[in-house]
């Protein structure tokens, strides 16, 4: 990688800031002179593989700056003062938002890295722009692992998994999440890695003529009736190979192991082309998922639907356009492209409006004031697997697995929580202890004269917010 590399990506999408990142480039360059990575390379390769990372989800000119710079206060003689400076204050916030903590503050090596991962957490409610360089800065790092010792290997990839990925996640980043995951993969299980690695292999070859006559001709259904296409081919990632097959799946059992990836230019060509499939080819129906009319919560849409191709291949077809295909790969990081300018602020807007982890993320930080809480809490409830329930008008809430009827009373709001009465799921009433399961249609009966939130309920709740309101609400 060399700064040519990066310069030749930037001019292409925004020509106007070639100067100013190879303005960063030259400062980083020079206060990281006489540095060296374990792998015996210059430092300033990090850095520039970093801002290269960022380049490519086509990053605004102070999100790849900063990138450039994202180590220049921890590990040289700079400060945020001097980058706001020579550069300015949006970029020495971020750079500030992504250097770690000094030792100085902290007695113990575990309240230093306490408090870091909290600051890298809740730096998505500053600026999500921190997240992404972040997660930029973890890519690289997990890529070029191979130099760590075994411990530091198996370390970084417990903490990838715990911390990075279900960020990815949050913010739509798939293709980074996906690339996370089999990296970490690859250093906690690798023997286990390997093999799924090559059953991958040998699965992608013995399904080429398959995938490929599929290809040729759902594109030349769509040609036939001028609907702008492209179609790609895909198949599942080795962890989430591995993280079915651990459930008790059989390789042949994974229904969406191969995959293709139909964009068409507008939303209603994807119901079309949602039509032409179906016709093509039978589709299994419990395997169909409308994500268009129903996103995910972090965003995601798109049409599935499982379909016997040929050689009765199991093969999921995800029909979405174009911008939502920019989406469902890079998340918010997408908005650079489809909002240029005002990208940070849509995506600021958007994660506070849209997104439901972003709202309980905050309600958390100002909960927990000790770092070891709020950093258990945030793994134990955000980070950790979800359910995905559904209110009377369709409405999709997701919750940590093994919530009740509680966590979402008063996730819908303070007053139903404390005035629910009894909780009627799939049009059956349940004990308020029940756990909500995937798909669930959950209605909460409420009554005014009700006489609260009992004390045992703090016993039967699931989620750091419902305890807290039942506990403000008995105190009152």
């Amino acid at each position: 990688m060399t700064i040519n590399d990066l310069l030749a990506i930037i001019k292409d999408y925004n020509p106007d800031e070639v100067d100013i990142v190879k303005k960063a480039y030259e400062y980083a360059n020079e206060m990281h002179k006489g540095q060296y990575r374990q792998s015996g390379e210059p430092y300033i390769n990090h850095p520039l593989n970093v801002a290269h990372i960022l380049a490519e989800m086509h990053a605004d000119r102070d999100t790849v700056c900063a990138g450039l710079l994202h180590d220049v206060i921890e590990d040289t003689n700079a400060t945020k003062e001097d980058i706001a400076d020579i550069f300015n204050k949006d970029i020495a916030n971020l750079v500030d938002g992504v250097t770690k903590l000094a030792k100085i503050s902290f007695s113990t090596k575990e309240e230093q890295n306490l408090a870091n991962t909290r600051k890298i957490i809740t730096g998505i409610t500053s600026d999500v722009r921190i997240i992404i360089i972040k997660l930029a800065d973890r890519l690289h790092n997990m890529r070029t692992l191979e130099y760590k010792n075994e411990f530091k290997q198996k370390e970084n990839a417990l903490e990838t998994m715990e911390i990075f990925v279900p960020l990815a996640y949050y913010i739509g980043a798939y293709r980074i999440k996906s690339e996370l995951e089999d990296l970490s993969l690859r250093y906690l299980k690798p023997d286990m890695y390997k093999q799924i690695e090559e059953r991958k292999q040998k699965i992608e070859i013995d399904s080429s003529e398959c995938l490929a006559e599929m290809l040729t001709k759902i594109k030349r259904m769509l040609d036939d009736r001028n609907i702008p296409n492209e179609i790609k081919v895909r198949t599942k990632n080795i962890y989430g190979i591995y993280k079915r097959l651990n459930e008790g799946n059989k390789i042949c059992d994974i229904h969406d192991l191969l995959a293709l990836k139909i964009m068409v230019d507008e939303v209603e060509n994807c119901y079309k082309t949602l039509y032409l499939v179906h016709k093509e080819y039978h589709p299994i129906n419990d395997k169909f998922k409308d994500y268009i009319t129903n996103p995910k919560t972090n965003m995601y849409s798109s049409l599935h639907t499982t379909v016997f191709g040929p050689d009765d291949r199991l093969v999921q077809t995800q029909i979405r356009t174009f911008d939502m295909d920019r989406i469902a790969s890079f998340g918010l990081t997408a908005y650079w492209d489809i909002n240029k300018g005002e990208a940070r602020n849509v995506m600021q807007k958007d994660l506070k409006d849209k997104y439901q982890f972003f709202n309980s993320l905050t309600e958390m930080n100002a909960m927990f004031g000790d770092n070891q809480q709020f950093v258990s809490q945030v793994k134990n409830e955000l980070f950790a697997n979800k359910v995905y329930v559904y209110t009377v008008s369709g409405d999709i809430i997701e919750l940590p697995k093994g919530s009740t009827p509680i966590d979402f009373a008063y996730k819908i709001h303070t007053d139903i929580g404390n005035t629910m009465v009894a909780a009627v799921v799939n049009n059956e009433y349940v004990p308020i202890n029940y756990e909500l399961k995937n798909k669930d249609r959950v209605r909460i009966i409420t009554d005014e004269l009700s006489f609260g939130p009992r004390g045992d309920w703090l016993d039967i709740a699931k989620t750091s917010y419902a305890k807290k309101k039942i506990r403000e609400f008995n105190k009152k």
